[in-house]
């Protein structure tokens, strides 16, 4: 007799599926996996053992365990039954491609959400919420399909050696929260993504952006939705003192057009503080800096405590460095920092490697909190090894054991801490730069070019290309 493969994986005692994910219900509720998969309209076959429930939970693990292939990934979410197999990869593959992008976009934006509170150290200044926005940039396969949706960077002697997407991140500041984000091609530049983000931020906010990101528009649209900004100005930007601060700052206006400075007209006033550094030590000793900023009470927001203030935006660039080098490095395999061959699985896979560095954040963040400390004194990588640990460990037959793994888990976190030096004031970062350097820009094998890709399989065998010289 012919046994027959189960129509839907047997559920736990619990009545769980994915009994290795359960940990991430306190962050992730399953009620809001349906409602995902509701409201996006994805309708399963009764036949169908990958569920779309299924697959959203194992794409979103698919984020944390990010070194393991799609199989393995399954295996880690679901402990087998007697009888069970795996499904195969290509099953799991297409189930992916059934799922697509909605589901996974539509959960980002119900999970991200600020996670730090008024008492949390360091994400708060004077009431306003630091949250910074800044774009970079993920490799991902060299294949036809992500060429022509993503394209590459040009380069003089040749293309680069694969496509990349580029991505526009708001974070929270204090506690590397990524809070939204916008995909497009790498061609597409982060000025023109900017309007993608504009809902997300809300009265009360502190933004923190780079200089190419200056435009009249938007600071006039930022201002009458009451967001604070705390911006570095361009060195050709004319910003005329109108008044003179007792900080050393100054009161100037920013214009439309040079016709409107003319005639003084449609102006913003907005305060400038300009400096330079003189530790030879550091990236742009010797050059003037320009801040702009909405803040303009030079005794309630002092010019220093503004330019110390404003460093605060390269805890952006950690966030990147936590996703791209940390959480989902290349590896011999995988030398780019994403797997999928298909511009779709490309957008399914950033949204699930942001799902998860969220749920790992806001882990952090409630460890943190159970000791009264600044989340990023703790080490990121120390507690994602942590999660990826003890998740399989997790026990949900009772409430009781399920609170135990998780204070545990708590626990363990909130004593991963990065290297701080001890001062007066308390723990502080180590007082280090790194030069914008690369250590290794040239080859001596040829520059891959378009003849190099693709070629086609060989006419004939090894053996038979021999030939014996006399």
């Amino acid at each position: 007799m012919i046994q027959q493969t189960p129509r839907t994986f047997e559920a736990d005692a619990s009545g769980e599926v994915l009994d290795r994910l359960v940990g991430l219900h306190q962050l992730i509720s399953p009620n809001l996996i349906r409602q995902t998969v509701l409201d996006t309209g994805r309708s399963n076959r009764s036949d169908c053992r990958l569920t779309h429930e299924i697959m959203l939970w194992v794409v979103l693990a698919m984020g944390i365990l990010t070194d393991l292939p799609i199989r393995q990934v399954f295996k880690h979410a679901r402990r087998l039954r007697q009888g069970e197999t795996t499904p195969p990869r290509n099953t799991l593959c297409k189930a992916r491609r059934r799922l697509g992008i909605a589901p996974l976009r539509h959960l980002f934006e119900k999970v991200a959400r600020p996670l730090a509170t008024l008492d949390t150290p360091g994400a708060f200044y004077k009431h306003l919420r630091l949250v910074g926005v800044d774009g970079t940039t993920f490799d991902i396969p060299d294949s036809p399909a992500n060429v022509t949706a993503f394209g590459r960077p040009k380069g003089p002697r040749a293309d680069a050696a694969f496509p990349q997407v580029r991505k526009l991140s708001l974070v929270e500041l204090g506690t590397h929260a990524e809070l939204a984000f916008v995909l497009k091609p790498y061609c597409r530049g982060e000025t023109s993504m900017v309007a993608g983000l504009m809902r997300h931020l809300q009265e009360g906010m502190l933004l923190q952006w780079d200089r190419n990101f200056f435009s009249y528009k938007l600071w006039e649209s930022l201002t009458n939705k009451k967001v604070h900004i705390l911006l570095r100005g361009k060195c050709n930007l004319i910003l005329k003192p109108i008044k003179k601060l007792v900080d050393g700052s100054y009161l100037a206006k920013i214009y439309p057009k040079a016709y409107d400075r003319e005639k003084d007209r449609n102006g913003i006033v907005v305060r400038v503080i300009k400096y330079t550094l003189d530790d030879p030590q550091r990236v742009g000793q010797g050059e003037e800096h320009t801040l702009i900023t909405t803040l303009l009470d030079p005794e309630e927001h002092p010019a220093v405590k503004l330019i110390l203030l404003y460093h605060e935006r390269w805890e952006v660039e950690l966030t990147f460095d936590e996703q791209k080098t940390h959480q989902d490095p290349p590896r011999p395999g995988k030398p780019t920092n994403l797997r999928s061959e298909t511009p779709q699985g490309v957008v399914q896979e950033v949204y699930a490697l942001s799902l998860g560095h969220y749920a790992t954040r806001a882990l952090m963040a409630q460890a943190a909190a159970t000791k009264k400390l600044d989340p990023d004194s703790l080490s990121f990588v120390g507690c994602l090894r942590i999660l990826r640990c003890r998740l399989p460990e997790c026990d949900s037959r009772t409430p009781q054991t399920w609170q135990e793994w998780y204070a545990a888990m708590l626990w363990e976190m909130s004593c991963e801490r990065v290297d701080m030096k001890q001062t007066p004031t308390g723990p502080q970062r180590r007082n280090r730069i790194n030069p914008r350097v690369v250590k290794r820009k040239m080859s001596n094998f040829k520059k891959k070019r378009p003849e190099h890709r693709k070629r086609p399989p060989l006419s004939k065998p090894f053996v038979e290309s021999i030939v014996m010289r006399e």
